[in-house]
């Protein structure tokens, strides 16, 4: 588990990741939650989306949402988001939404898509549980970071 993980950032930049965590995790964990009461078909009977990768993306924004806030399985839960936030683009982009302007924009889908990149490229930073329990010492008996 631990090559899934670059370096864990501390100094001020951990804090910049930790603040980006809790507030994406909730935004999450908000957007995620109507879904997570219906995993298997929340987009409604007419939407030709199967019911597994309903309750996929049910289960990355929400449980996405809360691993980002605690900082655990963070790249498992950046690539949950990532796959999800790529079909909501996939969705946007070839009807002609506009980037940013009157709804349905898809501005935050990419976003999102930009900070779980973010998150499995560069790891959550050392203020997390995956740096509390993956964290690799370093050979001279200090933690890598």
């Amino acid at each position: 588990m631990r090559s899934l993980f670059p370096p864990f950032m501390g100094g001020p930049p951990a804090v910049g990741l930790l603040m980006l965590r809790v507030v994406s995790g909730a935004a999450f964990m908000f957007h995620g939650w109507r879904k997570i009461q219906d995993p298997l078909g929340w987009m409604g009977p007419d939407s030709g989306m199967p019911a597994v990768l309903q309750a996929l993306a049910a289960l990355a924004e929400f449980g996405g949402g809360l691993c980002w806030i605690l900082g655990l399985l963070t790249p498992l839960a950046s690539f949950g988001i990532l796959c999800t936030m790529g079909v909501a683009l996939s969705h946007h982009i070839p009807r002609g939404d506009p980037f940013v302007g009157k709804p349905p924009s898809f501005e935050l889908a990419l976003v999102y898509f930009s900070v779980a990149l973010l998150f499995l490229l560069r790891g959550p930073g050392i203020v997390s549980l995956d740096a509390l329990l993956f964290r690799r010492a370093t050979p001279g008996g200090g933690h890598g970071g």
